[in-house]
């Protein structure tokens, strides 16, 4: 007596009777029959992870190529920052002082130029100073410098420069403060390398805030540096000095603006929706 048995798929539904001894084989066109269980679990498409996993990847990885290319370009604009801070803080021409031509003798002059870890004293030629300035220097005018380092950090001790004395807690407070925003530019730089590897737009918002954080320290530490010059100007009158901001400073203004800059931009670019499109809607073309 022959008796008859249901063959079903992988999901449960019934294919049809088949005798007993008949081979199922695979369904012309179709894909090749096999452990069908254990293909899934070795390719990673089992019902129970696979599904979950590829929805999670496609939530995470929601990077287009036009997103991509937005967040390069505002990382390069962050690093034109980094590189600008880089270069100031690691020089020593923030501040010019110069005494008269005339307060030594009449062939040579001394100037001083400093920064935030050094000062530099420079001994110029009065012939190769301009007739109409009246102070000495430039700095830039070649003569004989001595540099040496501050002893802020060794041994707390103050300069003096011309017969004024440095304030030692402004100078420590700069030079603290230009080296937390050079800490958070690197925190910056590391989330925004993980957005672009990962291809995860979280990151950006951390790096957002390191860099405009960055950004206002840097500025920060602009205006206390400069209140250490004054007070260090006011701490003797015996010696007429002319003072002035040089090139470093600079350096450091703009750094601490473009990287505000940058930060705002990556703001943007992890807003929900186009700030052009909301403030500027696009009429229907019907009406």
């Amino acid at each position: 007596m022959w008796s008859t048995f249901f063959v079903t798929d992988e999901e449960g539904r019934t294919l049809g009777q088949q005798p007993p001894g008949t081979v199922v084989g695979p369904v012309p066109g179709g894909p090749p029959q096999g452990p069908v269980g254990l293909t899934n679990l070795m390719s990673g498409r089992s019902t129970f992870g696979g599904n979950k996993r590829r929805r999670t990847t496609s939530a995470g990885h929601a990077m287009s190529e036009a997103q991509e290319g937005k967040i390069k370009l505002a990382f390069f604009v962050a690093i034109v920052g980094v590189v600008l801070t880089v270069l100031g803080v690691g020089t020593e021409f923030w501040v010019e002082l110069a005494p008269p031509k005339s307060f030594y003798n009449n062939q040579t002059c001394l100037t001083a130029h400093y920064g935030l870890w050094k000062g530099c004293t420079k001994t110029l030629w009065v012939a190769d100073i301009d007739p109409e300035r009246e102070s000495c220097g430039p700095a830039e005018l070649p003569g004989e410098s001595n540099c040496t380092y501050f002893k802020f950090f060794t041994t707390g001790e103050n300069a003096v420069m011309f017969q004024k004395t440095t304030q030692k807690n402004l100078n420590v407070a700069a030079a603290m403060l230009a080296m937390f925003s050079l800490f958070l530019m690197v925190m910056g730089a590391i989330c925004i390398t993980m957005s672009l590897s990962k291809e995860i737009l979280f990151f950006l918002k951390p790096a957002s805030v390191c860099f405009i954080l960055s950004g206002i320290l840097v500025l920060l530490c602009l205006v206390v540096f400069h209140q250490s010059v004054l007070a260090l100007l006011a701490s003797d009158h015996t010696v007429p000095l002319h003072h002035e901001l040089s090139w470093s400073v600079s350096c450091i203004g703009c750094a601490g603006a473009v990287l505000i800059v940058g930060g705002i931009l990556f703001v943007l670019l992890v807003l929900p929706y186009s700030p052009w499109q909301r403030c500027l809607p696009q009429k229907d073309n019907s009406s």
